[in-house]
């Protein structure tokens, strides 16, 4: 795979299609983990960061040993951090309530972004914004339904933990994005992931039939494929034109969550889902850079993508 960042010129439908198929895969993904909930999510996290290393190898290999070295790897290290937290959150929530709900709530960092961006760099927040994050949060509350019901399962809350680390996740990224090409971003992301997790994963090891090597084969796969399939999109197009197709995601999920698991949400849910996109949708498109583009915590590399602009023709200024 050649994930070296080259100016492609600007392909709006080419760039949709890349970036709902990338979406599709990480709804996929996460189907898959919560098919293989009988797996311990320690081991688990520590399965899909490694294959999604061992694939990313080839392509960190190309661009040889100076190119990978990195002058951030405190900053290299928060990221891989917060996106391994947000996963594992994932991984746990997602066994005790419907897929949908699970993906949606971990994938409400542009709710939080705002925020993590104001204490992060001190930039402040629009109006436009608040009303955002507001509107989020009536479909949140829609889709928890507080109650004492979530003492006895907590899932729920949970999955909305991810979501804010997966926030912390994006902006890391797009902060490494300034001077970090996404090969070097990927690899030490997936390497540093899966080398923390070595010893938590030799005390959660238990042996595992032969589906659960095939649940977890394309938990990984399907991992890096959605991280390699964002990098194409954001080539061929902007992060404005393509953040508001980040929420495919949800509308996979549910589909793959009634086919394969028989969840159907109510009317109540069905809001709330549709509050938390809108919320999300309007929070990308009026906030800050640092908000464009997320699947756990994976971000987008557009600083280093500077799109081909068309030549005028001098007889047509």
């Amino acid at each position: 795979m050649d994930l070296r960042a080259r100016a492609a010129g600007h392909n709006l439908p080419l760039g949709i299609v890349l970036i709902t198929a990338a979406f599709f895969c990480a709804a996929a993904m996460s189907a898959l983990s919560k098919a293989a909930s009988g797996v311990p999510p320690l081991l688990l996290l520590f399965l899909q960061y490694g294959i999604s290393f061992l694939v990313f190898v080839p392509a960190a290999a190309k661009e040889g040993r100076t190119n990978l070295k990195t002058q951030h790897v405190w900053l290299q290290l928060f990221r891989s951090l917060a996106g391994s937290i947000c996963q594992l959150l994932f991984f746990i929530a997602v066994g005790s309530i419907p897929l949908l709900d699970s993906v949606l709530l971990s994938n409400a960092a542009p709710l939080f972004i705002p925020v993590v961006v104001y204490v992060w760099f001190r930039k402040a927040v629009q109006p436009v914004v608040w009303i955002s994050l507001l509107i989020g949060l009536a479909g949140i509350v829609m889709i928890i339904k507080p109650g004492p019901q979530m003492f006895h399962n907590p899932a729920s809350l949970i999955a909305l933990l991810a979501g804010l680390f997966s926030a912390l996740a994006l902006v890391a990224t797009n902060r490494l994005a300034e001077t970090e090409p996404p090969v070097r971003i990927l690899i030490y992301n997936f390497g540093f992931s899966t080398l923390l997790l070595v010893p938590v994963c030799v005390w959660a090891w238990k042996p595992l039939a032969g589906k659960d090597w095939l649940l977890l084969l394309g938990v990984g796969l399907f991992y890096a494929l959605t991280q390699y399939l964002i990098i194409r999109a954001y080539r061929y197009a902007s992060a404005t034109e393509l953040s508001p197709f980040n929420y495919t995601v949800v509308v996979f999920s549910g589909i793959l969550g009634w086919w394969l698991f028989g969840n159907v949400p109510d009317a109540v849910a069905v809001l709330g889902t549709v509050l938390i996109c809108a919320g999300g949708i309007l929070s990308i498109e009026a906030g800050h850079a640092e908000g464009h583009g997320h699947a756990f915590g994976s971000g987008h590399w557009m600083p280093h993508w500077k799109l081909a602009r068309p030549k005028l023709n001098s007889a047509n200024p």
